[in-house]
């Protein structure tokens, strides 16, 4: 447990070279009661160091917060602000675990499949796209690469419903990231500079 004066790590950041300070506070209560945790990085289980976060204030940076430990379950993004209730934000259970978002500075692009293992129709996207079946006439995205930044996806259209984290690499098959089979994004958009 922290007092809220110091800034303690949860575990091991995945990107040494951040070129700024990230910081979040949980609290064990709903608008910010009860003992406090402070974290600077990824952390896989917050439970190890309070049995609940019902709040949290992030100070910098910005994060996915978790309903499950290690980063299962939904995730819901939270940058600089205050969040008295993880209710607010669509939760229905208290934080789990974090993990914090990179600032990315440069090009943004991104590779979206039909169907799982890249298979089916492809576009490249290097921008938001609210809406993939009214831009490219696609009725799904099951797999993607993301060659470039950091994004979210929606399983709606214009950004609602549960969304994901997406960084640089390889996404052969969703269902095997925590959601279960089928698991499809219709929206996607860029963690811009401007969020943090």
């Amino acid at each position: 447990m922290q007092d809220g004066k110091s800034i303690k790590n949860c575990s091991e950041s995945r990107d040494n070279h951040v070129p700024i300070q990230f910081q979040i506070t949980f609290y064990e209560e709903r608008n910010f009661g009860g003992r406090s945790y402070d974290c600077s990085s990824d952390c896989a289980d917050l439970t190890s160091y309070m049995s609940r976060c019902y709040s949290c204030r992030v100070h910098s940076g910005c994060f996915m917060v978790y309903d499950r430990a290690n980063y299962m379950g939904n995730q819901y993004f939270v940058m600089k602000g205050e969040y008295p209730d993880c209710m607010s934000i669509g939760m229905s259970d208290f934080f789990r675990s974090c993990r914090m978002i990179p600032m990315h500075r440069g090009s943004y692009r991104m590779r979206i499949y039909e169907r799982e293992n890249f298979g089916g129709q492809m576009y490249e996207l290097m921008d938001d796209c609210d809406n993939i079946m009214d831009r490219y006439r696609m009725s799904n995205c099951m797999s993607c690469h993301v060659m470039d930044g950091h994004w979210l996806m929606y399983e709606q259209p214009h950004y609602r419903g549960r969304m994901m984290y997406f960084w640089p690499g390889e996404y052969r098959n969703f269902s095997n990231m925590g959601w279960g089979s089928g698991m499809r994004f219709m929206s996607m958009r860029r963690i811009m500079d401007s969020c943090y």
